[in-house]
């Protein structure tokens, strides 16, 4: 068993976050990958996704 690349992570934590992450892949995740990486990557996600809405509302909001 190798380790997930950060594209695979990328992609696994894209699908968790949209909620469609195949029960295969969820398995596999936890099974290969490391607990510390999906956090990381996931907290990065929030970060950038909540970023892109404040700068998205504030924009059409003209603040």
């Amino acid at each position: 068993m190798s380790k997930p690349t950060i594209t695979q992570v990328i992609k696994s934590v894209l699908a968790a976050a949209i909620g469609v992450q195949s029960d295969d892949n969820r398995q596999q995740d936890f099974t290969q990958g490391s607990l510390v990486t999906y956090v990381i990557a996931g907290l990065i996600f929030t970060v950038l996704f909540v970023s892109g809405l404040v700068f998205l509302v504030s924009t059409i909001l003209g603040k």
